[in-house]
């Protein structure tokens, strides 16, 4: 899952970061106003973590913005501020909690978890779909009763179908959301395609009666 960071004081950022990096999450970043803005324009995120003071800009008129244009975002502002008026603005606009620095990075994560529960997985930390469950806490997938063993990639990909089941998600779309914005750089999408074969063999060497389909030339979409 993908993570954007707009955030302005570096050892935070930093910090922030490499925690999540180390339970498994994509993370994007951004260090004021503007970069926040083009940031949540132009790429989908899981979450996205706000700083309300940045420079040249507030992080609320970010969450108006993206209000305005019907960007979902899954937003946790996190701020200086403890003020009672900013965290009732930022509610109104959108965002889906409020947490005060400093603050323990097990919390965080904590309450990522819980919108992201709340956003996607109607409050459970489980998605089951046809004989396929997907444990989206312990980063484990069961065909039936038995484990399907998927390196983190491999995890990532099929979440992200389960998550939008019956849409065509296109090569670019799959290769952004996964791999993050370094995408830009790359020359061609092989490296999607060896993902996508390897997973859709693993799925059907192990009998999953969901399948990802190849939309040719597009993208793929999962059914069941």
């Amino acid at each position: 899952m993908k993570i954007l960071i707009i955030e302005d004081e570096y050892e935070i950022l930093k910090s922030i970061e490499s925690f999540l990096q180390s339970e498994g999450y994509i993370v994007e970043k951004a260090t004021d106003y503007i970069s926040g803005i083009d940031k949540v324009h132009l790429y989908k995120y899981d979450c996205i973590l706000l700083d309300i003071s940045l420079p040249g800009g507030s992080g609320l008129k970010i969450l108006e913005d993206m209000k305005s244009a019907g960007i979902v975002g899954n937003t946790i502002i996190i701020s200086a501020k403890d003020s009672l008026e900013d965290k009732i603005t930022g509610l109104n606009l959108g965002a889906d909690d409020y947490l005060t620095k400093p603050f323990h990075l097990a919390e965080l994560h904590a309450r990522i978890k819980a919108v992201l529960r709340r956003k996607d997985l109607d409050g459970n930390n489980r998605l089951s779909l046809g004989n396929m469950t997907i444990d989206f806490d312990e980063h484990i997938v069961y065909i039936g009763k038995d484990e399907l063993k998927l390196n983190r990639k491999e995890f990532d990909i099929l979440s992200f179908f389960a998550t939008n089941v019956n849409r065509l998600i296109t090569k670019e779309v799959l290769a952004e959301h996964v791999w993050g914005d370094n995408i830009d750089s790359a020359d061609n999408f092989d490296f999607v395609y060896a993902q996508m074969k390897n997973l859709r063999k693993k799925m059907k060497d192990n009998n999953a009666d969901v399948t990802l389909e190849n939309v040719y030339g597009v993208g793929y979409k999962m059914t069941v």
